[in-house]
């Protein structure tokens, strides 16, 4: 279903009643801008992305930047951290 935005405020307990079955486009300005759905199926939603675990976002991180990482290991072990030569007065 795909309503306007003023008919999703005008019309809003039918709209929740439609998001129950089928999730709802709500359009403004000839776009879609929000997506109304049911509870359940926002549910679905936000346990399928809580399966990507803090350690896997990591691993896949560390293998998307391997490169940059390694180039900043070396930098370090071969001028140190940019500060080491600053003095507090």
């Amino acid at each position: 279903m795909q309503v306007t935005a003023t008919e999703a405020k005008n019309r809003f307990g039918y709209v929740c009643a439609q998001a129950k079955t089928e999730p709802v486009f709500v359009e403004k300005d000839g776009r879609v801008e929000s997506v109304i759905l049911s509870f359940q199926d926002y549910e679905v939603l936000t346990a399928a992305r809580a399966k990507d675990s803090l350690a896997a976002r990591q691993k896949a991180f560390n293998e998307n930047h391997k490169a940059w990482i390694e180039a900043q290991n070396t930098r370090f072990e071969k001028h140190g951290l940019w500060c080491d030569d600053l003095r507090v007065w």
